[in-house]
């Protein structure tokens, strides 16, 4: 199914959108990728979310690519005697390993590992920031603390330790199972919660053994400081700008998203820009101008894909949330400032034949008329380093391999073809031809740049370019071989 647009568009499911009514619709509306939340429903229920989804992909004969979201490992307080205690800014208040019902002076911090982690001065960061402790003493079970910004503190409500790295695996035991699950199902993407160090990845990656490509959420102040080492070890990135925003402060998070962004476009690693992009869309069916403006910043940086949570998971207006990403992106790319920013903020990066040939195929692109880069691609490599480049015009990824063309429906740009094994380049430059007329990109008088890695089929390989002819019968004449 082809977009208007290049960047991608991510819609969570959940229960206002489950059904193969609405999953099909929330994809004919824009929806690239599904995110599937492992954070809420049963086993059983995930396979009937990614069963339906694989059905609509049959029934559409288009590539929808799977995304499991790990929930990671969640710090709660424990429970109130009166369920709920109002805390005054200035009064001390204790976090202990005590079980006890809590009062207005103490509440159970069932963690030890955080108290093995405190420091004096650190800060506690309760109920998604609404209430900040400050540490003044703590030991191995407790740590007692000074209110900095009070209100009601409740039952069970969760903590975040922005000041230190915790000595928490990224994967909890909830994790560990969904994981498994996950990739039994053959979901394309795995995204990780909880990363405050390459360490994390490689560990979840050693489990998943490449049954999934592997999205590191950055969303913890640690995450961001060995943002580069964190990178180099995942397959892609999903900006959290909830938890970042209840970690750091709220202004610190844009000049990080762009920071970010540019990085892993640097790299040609896919990276999603998340959380509260259309938030109100939750309840109603228009967003605010600031939300709007919120999802066509992360459009001009470049990002490979805008995600939706609530808003289509459980919102009143899933699929006016989705056509609105799909309207905003396909307007804000028509701008011819959006080329500008995205040219000027190109990274260069030649580290081999691969990077030359994209390079090459684009700089053509974009000095004559041809309609498109068709690029032959068996890991998805060389399609990834073609999107890096961001060209003007689009890029159709041919594979014989549904799995790499899954997980190249997260990528900016790329439009995915599944083709048959191809040994020749001849072949491979009649296939895309055909696609690239087929799929509504060209016609027979119209030109394609095609790349492709002689001999085929080798990961990295791309060692060829060359100019086409849409109509085969001049593909034939000038080459009968």
């Amino acid at each position: 199914m082809r977009r208007q647009r290049n960047v991608k568009i991510l819609a969570t499911l959940g229960p206002a959108s489950d059904t193969h009514e609405m999953i099909s619709n929330l994809h004919k509306a824009g929806a690239d990728v599904f995110r599937l939340n492992m954070s809420h429903g049963t086993h059983d229920e995930i396979r009937a979310k990614h069963a339906v989804i694989r059905a609509v992909e049959k029934e559409l004969g288009s590539t929808i690519g799977i995304l499991a979201d790990l929930q990671g490992p969640k710090l709660r307080v424990g429970v109130f005697a009166n369920e709920s205690e109002d805390l005054v800014v200035g009064a001390a208040f204790r976090l202990d390993l005590n079980e006890a019902a809590g009062d207005l002076q103490r509440v159970c911090l069932p963690h030890p590992e955080i108290f093995s982690a405190l420091k004096e001065g650190a800060s506690l960061l309760v109920n998604d920031g609404k209430i900040r402790l400050q540490v003044k003493a703590c030991g191995v079970d407790f740590a007692d603390c000074e209110v900095i910004t009070g209100g009601a503190i409740s039952n069970r409500k969760g903590v975040n330790v922005p000041d230190v790295v915790l000595p928490l695996a990224a994967l909890s035991e909830k994790d560990l199972a969904d994981l498994e699950v996950a990739c039994e199902l053959g979901v394309d993407w795995l995204a990780l919660s909880f990363v405050q160090r390459p360490e994390d990845v490689t560990e979840a990656r050693a489990l998943v053994k490449g049954r999934a490509a592997i999205l590191s959420k950055i969303e913890k102040p640690s995450a961001v400081e060995r943002f580069d080492d964190i990178l180099a070890v995942s397959d892609g990135i999903m900006v959290a700008r909830g938890d970042l925003g209840v970690e750091l402060p709220v202004s610190a998070v844009p000049p990080i998203q762009k920071r970010l962004v540019r990085r892993c476009r640097a790299v040609g690693k896919p990276v999603i820009v998340a959380t509260q992009m259309l938030e109100s869309m939750i309840e109603s069916p228009m967003p605010t101008r600031a939300e709007v403006s919120d999802v066509a910043t992360a459009i001009y940086e470049g990002a490979d894909a805008i995600m939706l949570s609530a808003e289509s998971a459980a919102g009143s207006f899933p699929i006016e949330a989705v056509t609105m990403m799909d309207n905003v992106a396909i307007e804000v790319e028509r701008d011819p400032t959006y080329t500008q920013i995205i040219e000027s903020s190109r990274t260069a990066s030649r580290s081999g034949i691969a990077d030359a040939m994209v390079a090459a195929a684009r700089e053509i692109a974009e000095t004559t008329d041809v309609k498109a880069i068709c690029c032959f691609t068996h890991s998805g490599t060389t399609a990834l380093l073609t999107a890096r480049e961001r060209p003007r015009v689009p890029i159709i990824a041919l594979t014989p391999l549904v799995d790499t063309a899954r997980r190249l429906a997260l990528s900016w740009g790329v439009n995915c073809v599944l083709t048959e094994e191809l040994d020749r380049f001849k072949k491979a430059v009649v296939s895309a031809a055909r696609a690239a007329r087929e799929e509504g990109f060209a016609n027979e008088e119209d030109f394609v740049v095609v790349t492709a890695g002689v001999p085929f089929n080798v990961p990295g390989s791309t060692n060829i370019l060359r100019v086409a002819p849409c109509d085969e019968r001049l593909i034939f004449a000038s080459d009968p071989e």
